[in-house]
């Protein structure tokens, strides 16, 4: 019997038990299939906490999303588990439990690994993230070995023509592929900006519409774009993506390696860290943000709900300074948070001295108004930041706190932004653009995707300076501090027992609302999770040994595996 024959047996016995632990068994073993998961909810007080739950089937959306992901080959380069070993939870976040996989058939658990893991990639970006990614993934991650999907949109290379509407308005010439997408003869204008090079995305939801190209600031000066339309596909396979991992609720909200809390970094200028910061800019940021740091990279046709941000103008929406310009810690910040529900994802996976070494360049090479190229106008020299705001210890979360707060909603006329309900959709809403000539929608606070961070502070921090370059005021000046914490916490209350995917309430009883809602309740982690109607803690319940169980077989099916495919 030579090594070759017992090495032919081995990986042939291999390949079933693999077939066997990670097909049949998940069929037949009761644990596989429970829906028993812990998840986060935040509380009628803002508060954040875990607890046993049951996890819920695809849509029927996100079911079409997940046969694209199938057909598509994703699961070959990219894992779906988050395995229970070392850094494992500081990269992804928490450990995979069974019931995450109870509507899965047949599991993608995957065991190569070529991209990242997507069990926690849910809401990680925002939608018009993945648009950009999928059409070109080098426009967002320049070391990126995935291939473009570009099948997955409506384009062709044909160009079409932007000609005058009659109006002093430009719109598209009306051939068979705009006349497909857009009605020319609506009163409901959608206004769409191509990218640089002439490329235009169309999203779904701007079909049967007037179509005007806005370039308020000469974001594009050809006479042709090319048409890339979002599918159907297109839009379920995002649907699945997003869904991935918000069995687990609003985990993110307490993942540690994306919490920073920092006053201020002070870094002398240097030559050296502004070259290595270009570096980093250069891999990292150019795709949306653009070389000139202008906020009209080649992906920013892709990110039509919000633009880029545009660093020539000095303009900084979250910092916690008294002047505009923010700190190196306002900066560092948002860098390793990124912004919720935009396209700006977390960076806290890059070395601190990488984002260190790109605020230098951002600050010094990038923040700089060349519009006289005689006399160039650097805000961070020009304006340094100012003194910072002090944030003091927030008061005790109540109910009594939370009803002030709607009184002072009401007082302030916040819902004439973002509506009596929170959702955005004020009677002002429809009007309002930035300083930059763009359309902007208030935020929907009722999906709990808070920009500048989903604590009580970070909300207060927003009332008190208000957001730069956008129409959200700052009430520092108009209201009290107790008033911006009282109207922080109602701000937070809107999003309570929601789902953080589709924003619709959580299927949660009265009684376990009013306990969970209690203050003195602790539940920080898994193992702590409530149990609803009041039973015992979690802890090492059965479905936790079965996830663990299953994790151990897992993990032994991939390393018998591996190490059975690397013998000759």
């Amino acid at each position: 019997m030579t090594a070759r024959f017992v090495a032919l047996v081995a990986g042939i016995l291999c390949f079933f038990l693999a077939v066997f632990t990670q097909g049949i068994l998940t069929l037949i073993e009761p644990s596989a299939r429970t829906p028993d998961v812990t998840a986060v909810v935040r509380t009628d007080l803002g508060q954040l906490k875990w607890m046993a739950t049951e996890a819920t089937d695809y849509t029927s959306l996100q079911q079409r999303g997940r046969g694209v992901y199938l057909r598509e080959g994703c699961w070959y380069c990219h894992s779906q588990y988050v395995r229970p070993v070392t850094g494992e939870t500081r990269r992804w976040g928490p450990v995979s439990e069974a019931g995450e996989y109870a509507f899965d058939v047949p599991h993608l658990f995957g065991t190569r690994r070529i991209g990242p893991d997507l069990t926690r990639v849910g809401l990680k970006y925002g939608d018009e993230w993945h648009y950009a990614h999928f059409w070109n993934p080098r426009m967002l991650s320049e070391d990126s070995i995935m291939a473009p999907f570009r099948g997955l949109f409506d384009a062709t290379e044909q160009r079409v023509k932007i000609v005058d509407d009659g109006a002093g308005n430009r719109t598209l010439d009306k051939t068979s592929t705009t006349g497909a997408l857009f009605d020319f003869g609506s009163k409901e204008q959608v206004k769409l900006t191509p990218s640089p090079d002439g490329l235009l995305f169309v999203p779904l939801q701007v079909h049967g519409k007037f179509p005007l190209i806005w370039t308020p600031n000469k974001e594009y000066t050809g006479e042709t774009v090319r048409i890339a339309a979002e599918t159907e596909d297109l839009k379920a396979l995002i649907a699945y993506v997003q869904k991935l991992g918000m069995n687990r609720g609003k985990w993110r909200d307490l993942f540690e390696p994306q919490q920073i809390e920092v006053t201020d970094v002070t870094m002398p200028r240097s030559a050296e860290w502004i070259a290595y910061g270009k570096e980093v800019y250069e891999r990292r940021c150019v795709g949306c943000h653009r070389a000139k740091g202008d906020g009209n990279g080649s992906a920013a046709t892709f990110l039509f709900n919000q633009r880029p941000r545009n660093f020539s103008a000095g303009v900084f929406k979250f910092r916690l300074s008294q002047k505009p310009v923010p700190t190196d810690g306002d900066l560092l910040r948002t860098i390793t948070r990124g912004v919720r529900g935009t396209a700006m994802p977390a960076w806290y996976e890059l070395p601190l001295n990488d984002r260190l070494a790109v605020i230098q360049y951002i600050k010094y090479v990038l923040a700089v108004d060349r519009s006289d190229a005689n006399k160039p106008y650097a805000y961070f020299t020009e304006e340094p930041p100012g003194q910072p705001l002090y944030i003091g210890k927030p008061p005790a979360p109540s109910q009594e706190i939370v009803a002030h707060g709607k009184d002072v909603w009401q007082n302030a006329k916040c819902w004439e932004c973002h509506g009596q309900t929170g959702k955005g959709d004020g009677e002002k809403s429809a009007g309002l653009k930035d300083d930059f000539g763009f359309p902007v929608r208030p935020a929907d606070l009722t999906s709990g995707q808070f920009k500048s961070g989903p604590s009580a502070e970070d909300i207060f921090r927003t009332m008190s300076t208000g957001l730069s370059g956008t129409p959200m005021p700052s009430f520092r000046d108009s209201l009290p501090e107790q008033d911006r914490w009282a109207l922080a916490y109602y701000v937070l209350s809107l999003s309570a027992f929601k789902d953080p995917l589709t924003g619709e309430p959580l299927q949660i009883s009265s009684t376990d609302r009013t306990a969970l809602d209690d203050p003195k309740l602790q539940a920080s982690t898994p193992e702590d999770a409530y149990v609803p109607g009041g039973g015992p803690k979690r802890g090492a319940s059965t479905s936790d040994t079965a996830s663990a169980e299953l994790t151990g077989a897992l993990v032994r099916s991939d390393a018998v595996t591996q190490k059975a495919s690397s013998k000759p």
